[in-house]
């Protein structure tokens, strides 16, 4: 994954993220919610903060647990459809990811 920051002439804040020849993890995609969901200050009282990234983190892995099941809800959905239009073999493919 690459990530850059930067500005744009008008002073608009952007950032770009991109992968190479695949998609997005859950992971990846969790701590990029977490970046906008969850923001802790650099000068936050050192007790709030280490809780403030502790929930971060706990948030973060309930993310990644939901995405997770997502995705294997979806596959079992594509291959229930494959194989109800008769591509048995392509399905059990699909199953294998």
């Amino acid at each position: 994954m690459l990530g850059v920051e930067g500005d744009a002439s008008s002073g608009m804040k952007f950032e770009v993220h991109t992968t190479s020849h695949r998609g997005w993890t859950p992971e990846e995609l969790a701590e990029r919610a977490m970046e906008k969901f969850i923001a802790v200050s650099d000068t936050a009282d050192p007790l709030l903060k280490s809780q403030a990234l502790a929930f971060r983190e706990n948030v973060k892995s309930l993310f990644v647990f939901y995405m997770k099941e997502a995705i294997r809800s979806d596959r079992t959905t594509v291959s229930a459809k494959l194989n109800q239009q008769g591509h048995a073999e392509l399905a059990g493919i699909i199953n294998k990811l």
